[in-house]
């Protein structure tokens, strides 16, 4: 099978599946590669909170041209993945001199399926783009075409407990990724000060107490094969919750908007995490610590995208806040605003390259010492 993932996640995700107990894990650029039963497929789906896409590959064959591609798809047996009662759709990548367009790759392979189907059942299935009973992957990388299909349905990322967004949400997958780079595991008190819609304070509670990732999701494609297992897929579930774990610490977020506090209570609460998260309404550059021991630190600034700030002004608050209010605080920030940054004022410990959407950007750390930086380096 193959994982499908964000840029520079991937052995993140890689360490994911491996600790899932995935066979033969291999990292790829955007994806990882392994081996499992259909079981492990469910469990990936379930579990793993850096995949965007579960996809399993049934057929391979070299293509020069429209007519092979089109012999070789029809040459499948497509009765075992799809029936004239259900809706399919193909989604298509190329990367090839022969073939330029997608959509075009696309019509001929719906064309040789529905023909099979009519020379076969003198009927076909129907298409539907936007929710399927099987969606088909085409990959043609120069003279290669694979042919895949996806276990996953929408994206992973849209986990099932997010109903109320703000103005800017960080994607799912993203907030995970992040925070497992940071070394999140659940092991102090956590803080978003920034806390929008409240994602990463419920992805830093699902993984502080081991929560399976899509726990809140309404369904996977997978559950509309004509092979899905109910039970085995129950099971799966029931395992995969038996191995939650109690968290003995805070996780709290500020927000000064009164609707982003809103929105972050909803959401908290659709996940079912009011017990682990607390949410207020503060600005953030007029607090100071208010927990004892290590604090773990993660937000998402604006970046000026959308939010007309003076952005020199705002990071150069988040540097003194931190500075004069944080102690004991390792604080991890991401931003696409490379020239505000430096703003800061402070020195980071880690500088990483990530990508928000399209927006290239640094997730940084800031380590806040308990008195000065010097003294403990003479400790």
């Amino acid at each position: 099978m193959v994982a499908k993932t964000l840029f520079g996640f991937e052995e993140i995700l890689a360490k994911e599946i491996r600790s899932l107990g995935g066979g033969n894990v291999v990292s790829r650029v955007r994806s990882v590669s392994f081996e499992g039963d259909t079981g492990f497929m469910y469990k990936v789906n379930l579990c793993a909170r850096t995949a965007i896409k579960i996809i399993k590959p049934i057929h391979s064959f070299s293509v020069r041209n429209e007519k092979e591609l089109y012999r070789n798809i029809y040459a499948m047996d497509w009765a075992e993945y799809l029936a004239v009662d259900m809706t399919f759709a193909i989604d298509t990548t190329v990367n090839s001199e022969n073939f330029t367009h997608s959509l075009y790759v696309s019509q001929k392979v719906k064309d040789a399926i529905v023909d099979k189907f009519r020379s076969t059942d003198g009927k076909r299935p129907d298409v539907d783009v936007k929710n399927p009973d099987l969606r088909v992957n085409i990959h043609i990388q120069k003279d290669h075409c694979n042919v895949s299909i996806d276990s996953s349905g929408r994206s992973l990322h849209q986990r099932g407990y997010r109903t109320a967004t703000n103005i800017a949400p960080i994607n799912e997958v993203l907030a995970s990724g992040l925070l497992l780079m940071s070394g999140w595991q659940g092991q102090s008190d956590f803080m978003d000060p920034m806390c929008g819609s409240g994602t990463f304070l419920t992805e830093a509670a699902m993984i502080a107490c081991n929560i399976p990732a899509n726990i809140n999701r309404k369904e996977f494609a997978f559950e509309k094969w004509h092979d899905f297992d109910e039970d085995l897929f129950n099971k799966i579930v029931d395992v995969s919750l038996n191995k939650t774990r109690e968290f003995g610490y805070k996780i709290l977020g500020y927000d000064k908007a009164p609707s982003a506090v809103r929105k972050t209570g909803d959401n908290v609460a659709n996940a079912n995490l009011e017990d682990y998260i607390s949410v207020e309404r503060k600005n953030f550059f007029k607090t100071e610590k208010v927990t004892d021991g290590p604090l773990h630190m993660v937000f998402n600034p604006p970046y000026g995208e959308r939010l007309n700030l003076d952005m020199e002004e705002f990071y150069a608050s988040i540097g003194d806040t931190l500075k004069q209010g944080y102690p004991g605080t390792n604080a991890w920030l991401i931003t696409s605003n490379m020239e505000a940054l430096k703003y800061v004022g402070l020195r980071t410990s880690k500088k990483i390259k990530v990508f928000n959407s399209h927006l290239e950007s640094r997730f940084v750390k800031y380590e806040m010492y308990e008195g000065s930086r010097k003294r403990r380096d003479t400790n």
